[in-house]
């Protein structure tokens, strides 16, 4: 049985993860409360500020990432620097 979660809990909601941990729980938590899909989304955590970097399929997901990201506990800013994937930005 893996150990990983594959989906957002509140047991991670501990307020003192390291900087991985808090990366992980947030982009768990932006597949969670969102749908968007993050295999093109990193997450860098320095501290309490997360940075958001990568693709996504559409203009709105960037705003909706963001605002996902800045609700997890444990975070006190947020830099999106999502941009929309290439291939999808011409339609």
């Amino acid at each position: 049985m893996s150990t990983e979660h594959p989906f957002y809990s509140h047991k991670d909601d501990d307020p003192h993860l390291t900087d991985d941990d808090l990366a992980e729980k947030v982009l768990r938590y932006i597949r969670y409360a969102t749908f968007i899909d993050t295999s093109d989304i990193s997450v860098m955590a320095v501290g309490g500020m997360v940075v958001l970097s990568g693709n996504v399929a559409q203009e709105a997901d960037i705003a909706c990432a963001g605002e996902a990201a800045a609700s997890v506990i444990g975070v006190s800013s947020v830099e999106n620097r999502l941009t929309v994937r290439p291939d999808e930005a011409k339609d």
